[in-house]
Parts: C-alpha cells; sequence; structure tokens
C-alpha cells in the first residue's frame, strides 16, 4: 500500500519537532526519523494500530508513538496519514475530514 501524508500531518510532524528542538536538536532528529519509520509499516500491515476511540470506525485508526497519536485512514490502496496529536489533547473532527 501507498502511504499518504496529509499537508496537516506533515505540518504537525514539523511542530512537533521543533518543539523537541529547543530542548535538544539530536532528540527532534531521532524523533521524527522514528516517527517515518513507525509510518512505513503500515504499508504492510496498516491494521496495526487501534482504532480511533472518538470514532469507532476500522477504516480510522492511530499508532501511539511516544506522547504522541498517529491518526490515519486505511482506504482501497493507500493509507492516508491524516494528524498527530498528542495523546491529551482531544482531536478536532476537522483534523480528520476531507
Amino acid at each position: 500500500m501507498k502511504i499518504i501524508w496529509s499537508p496537516l500531518s506533515i505540518d504537525r510532524a514539523s511542530e512537533i519537532a521543533e518543539y523537541i528542538a529547543l530542548d535538544k536538536p539530536s532528540a527532534a532528529d531521532k524523533w521524527i526519523i522514528t516517527l517515518f519509520s513507525k509510518v512505513k509499516h503500515l504499508a504492510s500491515s496498516p491494521k496495526i494500530g487501534r482504532i480511533v476511540p472518538e470514532i469507532r470506525d476500522e477504516q480510522f485508526r492511530e499508532l501511539i508513538y511516544g506522547n504522541y497519536r498517529i491518526i490515519y485512514r486505511i482506504e482501497k490502496k493507500q493509507v492516508s496519514i491524516l494528524t498527530i496529536r498528542h495523546g491529551k489533547q482531544i482531536l478536532p473532527i476537522e483534523d480528520i475530514s476531507e
């Protein structure tokens, strides 16, 4: 399966990395590398993430990475990375709508 990153998910990943870099730039680099590595696994195993509890729809899933939730949607031929949120943040529905 193909992996597609939404503009919002890229923005969120960048914001998080910038925040981490304020304390330790090397940790931010490691965080981004690991993020992309985790998401890469979705190409062969898209159902490894749990169903998003707020939505309860099998096509909307999330991977937990540290304190963050990587929210994605499984489609016929691709996995769309929709957003990345801190685990303590409420998931706004507009983050996952088209």
